[in-house]
């Protein structure tokens, strides 16, 4: 397994043993889960805006969901 190396300042590295501690989990953990996270959370973000940049950008329509019930029908239960 591949070993990272960060630096923080003290005061810092206090916050995240505490906060390891807290969730009960190793702070190479805690760092690991939390850092990932975020980096999927904003790689999905920035996914999600180009898709609906290339959307608009390709001149398709979209149809609300009441266009829809209207064409095919509505539900059935």
């Amino acid at each position: 397994m591949a070993m990272i190396s960060i630096r923080v300042s003290e005061a810092e590295k206090d916050w995240l043993t505490h906060m390891a501690e807290f969730y009960g989990t190793s702070l190479s953990d805690l760092v690991k889960k939390y850092s990932m996270e975020q980096l999927e959370d904003k790689y999905d973000t920035l996914m999600a805006e180009a898709a609906y940049k290339h959307y608009q950008e390709s001149g398709q329509k979209s149809v609300s969901m009441q266009e829809v019930i209207d064409e095919f029908g509505g539900f059935k239960e």
